[in-house]
Parts: C-alpha cells; structure tokens; sequence
C-alpha cells in the first residue's frame, strides 16, 4: 500500500498527499483491504480550513516514525468532512454514544473491518502525553494490541449493542396521532431566555458560535408580531446579539466577512477560519434585520458580508469555494492580526488617532502580544457607535481600514478550498438574492444569478444532482441538504425574478427528495438517497447543526412548492416531516428553530403575492411591496405574457390592466389594480383573504 490521496481533488486530502502515511480515500478498495488483511481501519475526518487538523497533521502525521506504526497495523483512510458529510455524520454521532461527549475536528476512529463500526474513538490526539491524553503513538499500539487479543470477541460486544443505539438515536417513527399544532412562543422563548447572555449577546458561554437559524426564527417571530405588542425579549436578543457579532473579533473589521466562533463569551477572539456557509446565513439574517428598524450597523454588516464573499470566494464562472483556512505560515490568525509599531507606520497621522480610539489599540494587545480588531465602547449603547464619529472621522476610519486592506493583501494568506459544494452554494444563492430584495440592490442579485449559472452547469447532469465541484471534476451523488438548499434558493430567487426554467428545476428537485430520500413508512427524508452506499447507518435528523435542518427547509420549500404548482404531494410529504420531526422538537425546540419555522409557516398558511403586468410595470408593483421582512409571505411578478403556469398560479391570470393577487392556500382576496391598493393590503398585520 501507498498514499493514494495524489489523484484527490479535495484541498484537505491534498494537504496530505505526501504524508509518509500510506493513506487511501474511503472506497471500495480501502475497505476491501481491511477485510482481506483483517486489519482495524483508522479513519481520520477533518477539513481544510481546521486548526487541529493541521496540529496534528505536524505532530503525527508527518512524523516517520508514527507513519510506520499507522501504515504496519491499520489501513489508513481520510475523508473531507465537507465532500462525505454521510460519512461525518454517523461517525461523529457514534463517537458521541462511545464516549458520551461531543465530538469535533479531526475526528480519530477505529473501525471493525466488516462492520465498519468503531471500537474506539477521539479527536485530537497530541504527539506527547498531556492533558490526560495518551500519545498518538501509544493510543496507536495500546489499539493494536487490543484487537490482535480480542479479535472477534469483545469487538461484538461493542460493535452490536452500537448499531442499535445508532439506529434508535437518529430517530425513531412518530407517533400515529401526531397533531401539527404551532407551540406558543414560551416553548422556545423559554430556553433561549435561560441560555442568553445579556451583556453581550449570543447564547451559553464560550466557545460562542454564531446561532443563525435561531437568530432567523426570533427576528421572523418579531415581524410577525411587531403591530400587536410583541415581547420586547424577543427583539433584544436577537439584535444585542447581531451587534456584539457585528463589533467584535468575530467580523472582521478590515476586510468583512464573519469568522467561524468566538472563543470567549465577548465575540473578541475568533477561531481564525471563515466559512461560506457562516456568511451566508447570517447575510440575510442582518438584512432582515435592519429591514424592522433600519440601523446602519446591520445594513452596513451584510453589505461587507456579501463584498467578502464575492471579492474572495467567488470563483470566475461564478461558484462559490468553501473556505478560508485559519492559519497562515504555519501560525493561527498570523494574517490578520497586527502589531502597533506597524499600525503606525502605515496609517497617517489622522487615521492612527481615529483607528486607535475605535478599536481601543491604546489598551494592552488580546492576542499572543499582538492586536486583534474589535470596535472598543466609547458609549453605553452599542447601536450607537457607528454613529459616535462625526462624518469626517468616519471617512478617516474608512480610509485607514481601506490602507489596512491594502497592506494586509501583500501578507502570505490562508489557505482557500477551491471546491463548490452544492449545498453551501445554495445558502448563498438564498442569501444574497433575499439580501438583494431587502437592502435594493440589485448586484446582489446577479451574484446570485452566476451561481445558479455555475450550479446548473456544473452539478447538475442529465437529471442528477452532485454535491460538489473541484479541479474540473463533479464528484459524489447529492445529499439531502444539496437538493433543500439549491429547492429553496430556487424559491428565493424567483420572488427576485420569474423564470419558467427555475421553477421546472425547483420540480425536478422536488422529485428527487420524494422517490429518492423520503422515509415513506415515518415521514421525513433520509440524509443519503437510495442510490447512495449502504453504510451502517442512514442518517435521519431533524435539528440543526452548523448548517440548518434539511429536513426543516425540505418541509418550508416543499409546502411552498406545493402551493405554487397545486401539488398536494408536496404538501403532504411537508406535513409528514413536520410529524416525524415533533418528537426532537419537543425535546430539544432550541436546536429545532427552522424545523420550528416550517411548522409554523405551514400553520398558518403562506400568503402569496402574484402581479401580473407588463415586464415594464413590474418594478413599480414591486416597488408597492417594498417594507419590512415579513414571514410566511411569498411575492411573485409574473410578466402577463407567461401564460402556460401551473394550476396554482393558473388562478391568477392576466387581465387587460395591471392586477396583483393575495392568495393564502386556494383562497384569494379581490383582485387589486393599482399599486397603492396593494401596498394598503400589504400594511395590514395580516391581510385576510376570502
């Protein structure tokens, strides 16, 4: 055997393609050596943009000697978290049940050969023994000996009892006489009330991650009720948290865009890595926000959001790569953190003033001897500091943040993932097209148009869907959370613009979830297809993780779906997976906010907005529609010369004069024809419809 990874399109295999470690991708002819040699496999997962990844890349994996140790005992298999998130998902959750912690990146697991189960399982493991962690190399012969004296024996007393806990924990049938009723707001409010960190937003204590399917799910719950006296908690914790974010170390303030996490409780220090997927949930999360009381940090916050993501990971044809990587030359954070001596160097006077009493650079540094920007307090309430300068101070700070960008720009930067994930280029499809109709701008909207451009292209052949893109090369069978995701930025752009062709595609995405991910026995859909490799398990969850539930979007995207064309099939498959999904709602509702969501929108009914004018006079109708973010509405401007549209919109025909519609299910209210009826209509806190 021999290091196999030189053929890989994936950065994070790449990055250890000329490890003295013999190690092989996760395939059929890697298993089928561990089975032939009866040797136990040692997986290893992590991802490019990974700190202790790297870590313990130095430490170990390049070592000679622990490479002799790996390559004598075990068949070596490593697998990109991000391209086999199947892969990651059972073997995190197993490592959990073993050792009954979370677990994290990378992830260290020992597999029976036949049952591709671990026997044992960690994360990080350090070359010396420290922190009541073995060596690596000790683990790796305590491992081996284990299993020659064991062989089959005890290995089944772990092995067997493990896949029925995995089974049962990723979720059993719902029961029979489940009734979809939307909770009152304590059974979420409740929890995130106790979790909230009121001095400086978020929730729990440090490591502090950016939440954004809750962020989402309170801002949508102050929309809906802003005109009848919603709890002013709600608010509060959602934008003291959009604020603590927006002004401390997690964004970064010279050059836009959001980091992974904070380590401390005060979003002063990231873990340096930054993520498309991060950027673009919380893009329109700060959109929305500002559309319910506009503030200058938050509209200025996503518009910096969207420049990142364009300026740095958008790709030439248009797809956007997966991330950043938190180290440069070797060291973490090294590319955007700075000295003061050189602060002062580069900024003029004027600029040094500005600069050093915006971000506190006169107190001591808060990052292994050097500075980190965050916005330093001048006043008591934090949605008053961009405006605490007077104009020509701001326009010294942005000069001197512009004069920063273009000193850190000649720094050796991170290194950047080059691959498109289906999945994630759909998050920010979604995002910049929702951010483009709340903020009016229409740049945003193309952005997101080129990705579409670039997805259709790419990842979607002959009717099947793949989950990414790399070095020319489309690889792996799409996931659920690639056809949710690409279903409901679909959605999302048409309400930007209509397009025939968009929505015949949001169809065929449709089809695919129901025949070939839907748990037609317990409602749901399944994370793999049936045409996926059978593993030993078939994930089935319903809560969010770092990325938003696919079951949850499913059920929103396929309720809306389903609406648009007069499909009850859609429908129906929604409110099986809102069933499905109860009991882990009912448990754990906090972790279940855009499950939460889709049930609530279903309740309720989505309010469709159809115009039908001329191309010319749709601007104008869509500018009637131009307010706050609103929940459970759906806008659609329709040129009165597409005529051939499904029967859900079928209803809403063109007429000899402008008109607009207002639908909720099959029931429409009189049709309006002028702009300023519609906008009235829309004013209304929730316009009714006989």
């Amino acid at each position: 055997m021999k290091n196999l990874l030189h053929a890989e399109t994936s950065a994070y295999l790449l990055q250890h393609k000329d490890n003295p470690v013999h190690w092989q991708p996760w395939g059929a002819e890697a298993l089928a050596a561990a089975r032939g040699g009866d040797r136990p496999i040692l997986l290893s997962i992590g991802y490019s943009a990974c700190h202790w990844c790297h870590v313990m890349a130095h430490e170990s994996f390049e070592d000679q000697a622990t490479a002799r140790l790996m390559n004598e005992h075990y068949v070596n298999i490593k697998v990109d978290r991000e391209e086999r998130p199947d892969l990651d998902k059972i073997y995190q959750l197993t490592h959990q049940l073993l050792a009954r912690r979370p677990g994290g990146w990378p992830l260290t697991v020992f597999l029976a050969p036949r049952e591709l189960l671990p026997f044992f399982s960690g994360t990080y493991f350090p070359r010396e023994a420290r922190l009541g962690l073995p060596s690596f190399q000790e683990l790796l012969q305590r491992i081996i000996d284990f299993y020659r004296r064991e062989q089959r024996g005890r290995l089944s007393e772990i092995t067997t009892p493990l896949q029925t806990l995995l089974q049962d924990a990723l979720g059993g049938p719902a029961a029979s006489d489940t009734r979809l009723e939307a909770p009152p707001p304590e059974f979420l409010l409740g929890p995130l009330r106790a979790a909230f960190d009121p001095r400086h937003g978020g929730f729990g204590d440090a490591p502090k991650f950016p939440q954004s399917a809750v962020l989402d799910y309170l801002l949508g719950m102050q929309a809906r009720g802003r005109d009848d006296g919603a709890d002013p908690g709600v608010a509060r914790m959602a934008l003291d948290t959009l604020r603590g974010m927006a002004l401390g170390g997690l964004f970064d303030q010279v050059g836009g865009g959001f980091f992974r996490y904070s380590v401390d409780e005060r979003w002063e220090i990231p873990h340096f890595e930054k993520m498309l997927y991060d950027n673009s949930l919380l893009l329109p999360v700060y959109a929305q926000a500002w559309s319910l009381g506009p503030e200058k940090l938050l509209r200025d916050t996503a518009l910096r959001s969207a420049d990142w993501m364009t300026r740095v990971l958008q790709n030439k044809e248009g797809g956007f790569q997966s991330s950043l990587d938190a180290d440069s030359e070797g060291r973490e954070g090294c590319f955007y953190v700075w000295d003061k001596a050189e602060l002062e160097q580069l900024l003029e006077a004027k600029q040094w003033q500005v600069l050093r009493k915006h971000f506190g650079l006169h107190l001591p540094p808060n990052f292994e001897g050097l500075h980190h920007l965050r916005v330093q307090p001048s006043t008591p309430t934090p949605e008053a500091i961009p405006e605490a300068h007077s104009d020509s101070e701001r326009r010294i700070l942005e000069d001197g943040l512009r004069r920063l960008l273009e000193a850190r720009a000649r720094r050796t930067a991170p290194g950047l993932d080059d691959k498109v994930l289906c999945s994630w280029n759909a998050l920010a499809i979604k995002g910049l097209a929702r951010a483009a109709r709340i903020l009016r701008r229409p740049e945003l909207q193309e952005t997101a148009e080129r990705a579409l451009r670039f997805t259709r292209k790419h990842l979607w052949r002959n009717g099947v869907l793949f989950t990414q893109h790399c070095k020319g090369r489309s690889r792996y069978l799409a996931y659920l959370d690639d056809h949710a995701f690409l279903l409901d930025a679909l959605l999302e752009l048409l309400e930007c613009r209509w397009r025939g062709e968009d929505l015949e595609f949001a169809q065929a995405l449709a089809e695919t979830l129901l025949e070939s991910f839907e748990d037609k026995e317990h409602g749901g859909f399944y994370f793999t297809s049936t045409r996926h490799e059978v593993l030993p398990a078939r994930p089935r969850s319903f809560h969010d993780e770092s990325l938003p539930s696919g079951n949850g979007i499913a059920a929103r995207a396929l309720n809306r779906l389903g609406g648009l064309l007069g499909e009850t099939r859609y429908m129906e498959a929604a409110r099986r997976t809102l069933c499905a999904g109860w009991p882990q709602l009912e448990r754990n509702p906090e972790a279940c906010c855009t499950l939460l969501a889709a049930l609530e929108e279903f309740q309720a009914g989505v309010l469709k907005v159809v115009i039908r004018a001329p191309e010319a006079s749709l601007e104008d109708w869509q500018a009637a529609c131009e307010g706050p973010f609103v929940p459970h509405r759906m806008l659609l401007a329709i040129p009165d010369t597409c005529l051939d549209l499904p029967p859900g919109l079928a209803v809403c025909a063109p007429r000899t004069t402008p008109a607009a519609y207002l639908c909720r299910g099959t029931a429409c209210q009189a049709v309006l024809t002028q702009p300023r009826e519609l906008a009235a209509a829309l004013a209304k806190p929730r316009p009714e419809v006989a």
